[in-house]
């Protein structure tokens, strides 16, 4: 066994007990800890697969943005942990079913020899997975990468139009009404007069 198939069971099993922590642990703070462990043994596989780019922008964007927010999020919030149990044990059955399916899907894959591909390329030192990886974002997957983005643009769209609450007594700007204003309503010109200093 090298090195790399080392390093490489190692990672994973960090990585499913680390995926097992996250939906089992009762504290959500803990369970958000534990899945920012998960994003960096995933990005430690990626590194050994040669895609530094994915590790990286999966240890800044998730790791350094994404998951402080959630901490953050989770920290403010007032959760119920008993009411959260029960939310556990009423979907169970059907987080089982999603499991086994996973995993059948995962051993499927496994017993498949090479995955239906050719052994990789050896590439020579100046190449660059980043611009690999952007050539078939541009060229061969430009429609559905359009299409996520749009995907996601509407989910933020949906969230702020979900969580915009008004509240009495909120003052707001009115734009149309500050268009059609004139000097006059708004402007009057006193006339002061002088005083002499004694």
């Amino acid at each position: 066994m090298s090195f790399e198939q080392i390093l490489f069971y190692l990672f994973s099993t960090i990585l499913v007990l680390g995926a097992t922590a996250v939906v089992t642990v009762r504290n959500p703070v803990h369970a958000a800890m534990f899945l920012v462990l998960c994003f960096v043994t995933t990005s430690a596989l990626w590194l050994l697969l040669e895609a530094e780019f994915l590790a990286i922008t999966l240890v800044l964007v998730y790791v350094g943005a994404v998951m402080v927010l959630f901490l953050f999020v989770v920290m403010m919030l007032d959760i119920n942990i008993a009411r959260m149990r029960d939310g556990f044990a009423r979907y169970l059955p059907v987080g089982i079913v999603v499991a086994g399916v996973a995993i059948g899907t995962i051993v499927m894959a496994i017993w498949q020899t090479n995955f239906g591909h050719s052994d990789p390329v050896a590439r020579g030192a100046d190449y660059s997975n980043t611009r690999e990886l952007g050539e078939q974002l541009y060229t061969t997957y430009v429609y559905p990468f359009e299409l996520a983005s749009v995907v996601l643009l509407v989910a933020i769209v949906a969230a702020i139009a979900l969580t915009l609450r008004s509240r009495a007594g909120t003052r707001y700007q009115k734009i149309e009404e500050q268009v059609v204003v004139k000097k006059a309503d708004r402007l009057r010109i006193v006339q002061v007069e002088a005083e002499e200093r004694k």
